[in-house]
C-alpha cells in the first residue's frame, strides 16, 4: 500500500502542476494581448501625428481649422511645429 500511496502522491503534485502551468500560459496570454492593443494604438497615433504635420496647410484653409489642428495635435501628442 505504501507504493500506491507515493504513486498517488505523485499524480496530485503533476497535476497541480499541470494547472499552474495552464494558468501562468493564460496569465502570459492576457499580457501578450495588452501589449499586442498598445502597440497597435502606437502605430496608430504615429501614423496619424505623420497625417497631421504633412496636412497641416487643409486646416489652414477651413474656418476654424487652426483651432481643430491645435486640439488634434493635443490628443495625438504631436508638437504642431514638427514636420515640415
Amino acid at each position: 500500500m505504501e507504493l500506491f500511496d507515493i504513486y498517488l502522491l505523485n499524480l496530485i503534485v503533476m497535476v497541480a502542476m499541470f494547472i499552474v502551468l495552464v494558468f501562468r500560459a493564460w496569465i502570459e496570454l492576457k499580457n501578450f494581448q495588452v501589449m499586442w492593443k498598445e502597440s497597435q494604438w502606437r502605430r496608430l497615433y504615429e501614423t496619424v501625428g505623420r497625417v497631421l504635420l504633412a496636412e497641416k496647410e487643409i486646416f489652414a484653409h477651413v474656418e476654424g481649422g487652426g483651432e481643430l489642428y491645435e486640439i488634434l495635435c493635443k490628443i495625438f501628442g504631436v508638437r504642431p511645429t514638427e514636420g515640415k
